[in-house]
Order: structure tokens, then C-alpha cells, then sequence
């Protein structure tokens, strides 16, 4: 043992040069020494081939008998995860800083996770600790189950090497420059005067300008639907004392048609669409009294799902909405959530908060427009 009291030595006074001719010698008499694997393990890590050092460390903790050593190999493990973390964590932000010279990556945009479900979720929970900085529990708590999750806002580029990442390790994600989804067109459909293989609508467009636009149904890449609430001031009696809330008095429909090839798409709302003034939709001898908007909307569904039985649908608004407007009460800016993305929705609102349902949808269509779109 006298050799490896020298190489404990040498390691205390960090003389790493004659740590390692004492080693070489060592581990020639001796090579399977489970003490002498161990300073070997610790060579390696302090010439950073952290690789090496895991994989001795390793096999220690599978083969060894010796508390001690069992204790300082797992110690070791520890260590090395820490060390591996850090220079992640440096070349990440030495990537970040490169791309951020760049203009056109330094332009604000959102990291959207995708639902992880099942036996991944737990080692996707682990990773996800690791690339986003987060203790283990919160990691779990942020990573969604079963729809999409806005996890970050910032500059894009910053955001597609996030992105990268998680997707690297398996994690679904995606990020979306706000400016592309600004740049869709969107057209509110008035009434339809044509419902064939081509469809033609008389719809307004950003400037409310009335005119007409015919599309095949193979140019619609994908549907949109959501449900916004509409909300009523009561007066209430809350502890014995009268009370103005806000509660939700009924729901408005809406549809969106994608398509891409036209960077554009068609906005169907229940309160705005004159089902009087639009063929093919409801039977021409249907009494008008008989008829309430719910049915008639979803006589102009069922139309599209004829029309489009293979087209996907995206229709989780609701759930994504609701983490997006816990996230506008605590940003300084909601630009930072919805740029200065318009909802294009023919609501009357009273108030700003009321408003942001309605930018909530127009940004979850707009997402989904760009994720296909990439």
C-alpha cells in the first residue's frame, strides 16, 4: 500500500505529473486494483477526458466491494455530471451569443413543447432539467402531458437552440418567429356563393375590404377550431356584500382554413357568418325559426369535414389558451406574447383581458400554420 499512499499524495498536492508516472507503474503490478482504478478515474477527470473517467467510475460502482471506493466512484459520477453541465452550459451560451449578432435571429419569437406521454416522460423530464436549467420536480410539472405548452419567449435564435436541443434528447418542440405569423394574410369569410371542388366566398380582408376569393379544397393544408368566451358583468353577493364579476355568458365559434400555398387563411366565426346569404350549407326549404346559430354552425362543419375527411385538425385552443393568459397577467409586455399580431374576430369586447382570448386564438392558429408550414 505504500505506492498507493504515494499516489494519494501526489493527488493532495495536485502534482499530477508524478501522480500519474506512480500510477502507470501502479496499475502494471496490479491492474484490476479497484483503489488504483479509482485514481485512475480521478487522473482523467483532471485532464478533463471526462468520458474515460464515467466509464471507470462506472464499472467501480458495478464491480466494487469497498464502501469507500463505491462511495468515492459515485462521488466522482457527481462531480463529472456537474462538470458536464457547466461546459454545456458555457458552449450553449457562447452559441446563443453567436447568433444573436444576427438581426434577423435576434427577432422575438416563442418556444412551443409538444405533449410527452408515457414511459418517456420520465427520462424526458430528467434531460428536460438539464437543457432549461430546472430542478427535477419542476421539470415535470412544465413538460405537458397531453397539449402544447408556450414555455419560453425571446429572441428566436436563442430559442431554436433550446429547441434543438430538446429535440436532440427526444423532446417534441418547435419555435415560431412572431413576425411570420404577422405576415399571414387572414380573410374573414362573410357567405358563401359557391360550393363545388372550388368554393368561392365573399370575405373582408385586413383593411375590411369586401370582395371575393375562390380556392380548391385541396389547397386547405389544415382546420382550426376554438371557442371563445364571452363574457357578462353581474352584480353578485360575495360574503354578504355586493359584488360586479365577470362570468362567462355564452361561447362564439371559429374555424380556420389554412392554406399555405397562398400564405393566407380563412376565418369562418359564428357571429359574423350570414348562413341567409351562403349556399350549401343549410336544406333550402328548412324553416328560418327552427334554425338557432349553433345548429347552422355546425351544418357549415359538417360541409368542411365532407369536403376535407383527411384534413388535419387542430382543435386544443382552449387548454393552450388558458397557460398563454396566465402568461399575459405577469410579462412586463404582452408584445412579448403576441407581437403585434391582430385577432381579425368580429367580437365586441370591453376590455383588454377580454381581448386577449381573442389574441390567443388567432396566435394558436397561427402556430399552427407555421409549425406545417416548417
Amino acid at each position: 500500500m505504500a505506492m498507493l499512499d504515494q499516489i494519494a499524495k501526489a493527488f493532495k498536492r495536485k502534482d499530477y505529473r508524478t501522480a500519474q508516472n506512480l500510477l502507470k507503474n501502479f496499475l502494471q503490478k496490479e491492474p484490476r486494483n479497484p483503489w488504483g482504478r479509482l485514481y485512475a478515474g480521478r487522473l482523467y477527470e483532471e485532464k478533463r477526458k471526462l468520458d474515460l473517467a464515467e466509464s471507470i467510475y462506472r464499472q467501480l460502482l458495478q464491480q466494487a466491494e469497498h464502501p469507500k471506493i463505491v462511495s468515492q466512484a459515485r462521488s466522482g459520477l457527481e462531480r463529472l455530471q456537474s462538470q458536464k453541465e457547466a461546459q454545456e452550459q458555457q458552449q450553449r451560451q457562447q452559441a446563443i451569443a453567436r447568433v444573436s449578432q444576427d438581426p434577423n435571429q435576434a427577432k422575438p419569437g416563442l418556444l412551443i413543447i409538444e405533449p410527452v406521454v408515457g414511459e418517456a416522460r420520465k427520462a424526458a423530464a430528467k434531460e428536460f432539467s438539464r437543457i432549461m436549467n430546472l430542478d427535477f420536480y419542476s421539470a415535470q410539472r412544465q413538460l405537458p402531458g397531453r397539449f402544447w405548452r408556450l414555455h419560453r419567449t425571446g429572441n428566436i435564435g436563442e430559442l431554436g437552440i433550446y429547441g434543438q436541443e430538446l429535440r436532440e434528447v427526444g423532446i417534441p418542440a418547435f419555435w415560431v418567429n412572431l413576425e411570420k405569423i404577422e405576415q399571414i394574410r387572414v380573410f374573414r369569410v362573410q357567405s358563401i356563393s359557391e360550393l363545388g371542388k372550388t368554393v368561392s366566398i365573399m370575405c373582408h380582408d385586413e383593411s375590411n375590404q369586401l370582395g371575393t376569393l375562390s380556392f380548391e379544397w385541396s389547397e386547405v393544408a389544415q382546420r382550426v377550431e376554438g371557442k371563445l368566451p364571452v363574457f357578462e358583468s353581474v352584480v353578485m353577493l360575495v360574503s354578504g356584500k355586493q359584488e360586479r364579476v365577470e362570468r362567462t355568458q355564452d361561447y362564439v365559434y371559429l374555424c380556420d382554413l389554412h392554406l399555405p400555398q397562398r400564405n393566407c387563411l380563412l376565418r369562418f366565426c359564428d357571429r359574423s357568418f350570414e348562413f341567409h346569404h351562403s349556399v350549401g350549407i343549410i336544406p333550402p326549404d328548412t324553416p328560418r325559426s327552427q334554425l338557432s346559430t349553433r345548429l347552422q354552425w355546425n351544418s357549415l362543419i359538417q360541409v368542411m369535414i365532407q369536403h376535407l375527411p383527411q384534413t388535419p385538425l387542430w382543435s386544443d385552443f382552449t387548454p393552450f389558451a388558458e397557460t398563454v393568459l396566465q402568461e399575459a397577467k405577469v410579462v412586463a409586455d404582452p408584445r412579448d406574447l403576441f407581437g403585434e399580431i391582430r385577432p381579425y374576430i368580429d367580437i365586441f369586447r370591453r376590455a383588454e383581458t377580454e381581448t386577449n382570448w381573442d389574441r390567443a386564438f388567432a396566435l394558436y392558429s397561427g402556430l399552427v400554420f407555421c409549425r406545417e408550414a416548417d
